[in-house]
């Protein structure tokens, strides 16, 4: 019974840990997006859509790799010098500030 209930604790800890990761990196993509069109010049509704086309592009593999190819080729298209080096320390910094901010509300 105890090694029952404390296997069902862990469970609920494990997806309770996994909706926040997933509400951060949605938060972080989001931040990122922003960003990138703050970089590339872009404004208004692009900035939606890229916010759009930057969440689709996380679902296509697990990991961070995904977004990290689609900021890369969309900040070499709009000539935006940006080493890989920076460009990852700024998708952590984001993912940072955004589990910090899920773990607030």
């Amino acid at each position: 019974m105890v090694l029952d209930d404390r296997e069902k604790a862990f469970e609920k800890k494990f997806e309770h840990d996994e909706q926040m990761r997933f509400r951060a990196e949605s938060r972080r993509n989001r931040k990122l997006a922003d960003w990138a069109c703050e970089l590339m010049g872009v404004t208004g509704k692009g900035v939606d859509e890229y916010r759009v086309a930057l969440q689709a592009a996380d679902f296509e593999e697990a990991g961070d790799e995904d977004v990290f190819r689609k900021l890369r080729s969309t900040l070499d298209a709009h000539g935006v010098d940006v080493s890989d080096h920076q460009l990852r320390k700024h998708m952590d910094k984001c993912f940072s500030e955004a589990m910090d901010e899920v773990k607030e509300e």
